[in-house]
């Protein structure tokens, strides 16, 4: 029990050692998660360190990770909030500098669409889930003012129209076999995390592994629109 106390205080004392982490301005963002994992598990530290549930950027080293944040979550305690707390972000820890929000979903033409705006409710861009057409799955625009549309769908339905018919026939094949080992069940592997791949005409703007983890290849993309997208989700 002794040896356990002070195995337990020797790892508050190294947790007590590590600098805070600071905020990363958000409109330097290449790379992003979001959670509430400030410090996570490594060789170094034996157990994850958890903060504010916010968009986090990875910072720090190997053995000594840290997810830095630059926009937090809005809460459910804070009242007067523009729109649903989880698709609310602020600037700061204490929800006192609004940084943006998306506005409830509206159908347009079939289409569903997230409005975001600023702090002053001037429009930042909107996500537009766009219905699927076999065999593929739903697909996403992004539409930013004074920049072209980007069309987000799964990567691997992405490139020519040759490279797409490929891979179509490859994955029919695979979602044929898979089909046999998951009929009748119901665990869940239909809503496994996606890969997408955001273009915008043959330029990458960005990439995504689910809706929490996201990368941006392009300087011009807004980042509150990447942020956007990871509230709102894939699903």
């Amino acid at each position: 029990m002794e040896a356990e106390v002070a195995f337990g205080r020797n790892n508050k004392a190294k947790a007590a050692e590590e600098a805070p982490v600071e905020p990363v301005p958000w409109e330097t963002v290449f790379r992003f998660v979001v959670g509430s994992v400030e410090r996570p598990r490594s060789p170094k530290r034996p157990r994850s360190v958890w903060g504010k549930p916010a968009v986090r950027v990875p910072r720090g080293s190997k053995d000594l990770p840290v997810l830095a944040p630059c926009a937090f979550l809005g809460s459910s305690s804070l009242t007067n909030l523009p729109s649903r707390p989880e698709l609310t972000l602020y600037e700061d820890a204490d929800a006192q500098r609004l940084l943006c929000y998306v506005e409830e979903p509206r159908e347009v033409d079939g289409e569903q669409h997230h409005v975001v705006r600023d702090a002053q409710g001037a429009l930042v861009g909107t996500l537009r889930r766009v219905p699927p057409k076999r065999p593929f799955k739903h697909t996403w625009r992004i539409d930013q003012p004074g920049q072209p549309e980007i069309v987000g769908r799964n990567e691997w339905a992405s490139g020519s129209a040759g490279q797409v018919a490929a891979r179509v026939a490859i994955r029919a094949t695979f979602d044929a076999v898979d089909s046999l080992f998951h009929a009748g069940t119901d665990d869940g592997a239909s809503s496994k995390a996606r890969s997408l791949e955001w273009r915008a005409g043959d330029s990458v703007v960005m990439t995504s592994e689910g809706s929490k983890q996201v990368k941006i290849e392009s300087t011009w993309l807004d980042r509150r629109l990447a942020f956007a997208f990871a509230l709102v989700g894939d699903a």
